[in-house]
């Protein structure tokens, strides 16, 4: 049994589809108020429960040999993020869990102060490490699927909102190779006790997404440069009003203002070790756009 958390939405919906596709036996770990229809008619166990509760992370684990965690965290990092991870992995050593897939953020490493999420994720990938479980922990760059929202409104519109650096780099990677990644991870001897950069195999500027989306559409993009103080003086006025909205904010600016990518040689390692090709941002979106 294949315990899968934040399985409804974005990484852990693909990756309990492709587990099903491979008759693998799933347990999706669900909130009460998500939309897990399809999973039940893909037959994967369903577990209701909340990850920031210990005795559902105890139920839900019983019986596992495999741990994907694929959940995110909201505004509540130091619950999901940190706290919820922390009881997987020990609920996973109670159980002898023999493989745990943890998915990180690439940059983790960096220490961004204003950035809770980077923090979670870097204390649990050592908690992990030291552990004493077979793991993979992945660290993605920017998800392919979080640009096709921007995609259909440029299909409408031709504009296009650039905050920030037009020329910090980034590797979004296909959300579905993600998934893969993670599915075989389980299996793969190379892919044991190793942290790997996931990115696509381009190394983008963030000012060739609105060309992409030009060719796409075939529209010349209107694009919008909005610099990043703009964000800085929204961000501290909000802080009066919502303090929780102002960390995401954090985060969100922390994207903004760094460059976030993996190297040739870190893509062809994980292309290596995977076995297949990863595709580009341009495919995906000509895929999910159905062009």
């Amino acid at each position: 049994m294949i315990l899968v958390t934040g399985a409804t939405v974005g990484i852990g919906r693909r990756v309990v589809r492709l587990l099903r596709q491979q008759q693998k036996s799933v347990r999706s770990f669900v909130r009460l108020t998500s939309h897990y229809s399809e999973l039940e008619h893909r037959d994967s166990d369903i577990f209701i429960g909340d990850l920031r509760r210990e005795q559902d992370i105890q139920k839900a684990c019983q019986g596992v040999k495999y741990i994907i965690s694929a959940h995110g965290s909201g505004n509540d990092a130091l619950s999901l993020d940190y706290r919820a991870n922390i009881e997987l992995i020990d609920q996973g050593k109670l159980q002898g869990v023999e493989h745990f897939v943890f998915i990180s953020v690439l940059g983790a490493e960096r220490g961004c102060e204003d950035t809770p999420v980077f923090k979670a994720k870097l204390a649990v990938e050592r908690y992990l490490q030291s552990s004493g479980l077979n793991y993979t922990i992945l660290r993605p760059s920017g998800l392919a699927s979080n640009l096709i929202p921007l995609a259909e409104q440029f299909q409408e519109t031709g504009l296009y909102l650039l905050i920030g650096e037009s020329k910090n780099r980034t590797s979004i990677v296909s959300t579905d190779d993600l998934a893969r990644i993670v599915v075989d991870s389980l299996t793969l001897p190379d892919a044991r006790n190793q942290i790997l950069p996931v990115g696509g195999p381009e190394i983008l500027l963030r000012e060739d997404i609105p060309k992409i989306f030009s060719r796409i559409f075939k529209k010349e993009p209107i694009i919008i440069n909005v610099p990043l103080f703009a964000v800085d003086s929204f961000r501290g006025a909000l802080g009066l009003f919502n303090s929780s909205a102002q960390t995401t904010l954090g985060t969100f600016r922390t994207l903004l203002a760094h460059e976030f990518f993996c190297t040739s040689e870190e893509i062809a390692n994980l292309e290596r070790i995977y076995n297949f090709q990863l595709e580009t941002l341009e495919k995906f979106l000509y895929r999910y756009l159905a062009i």
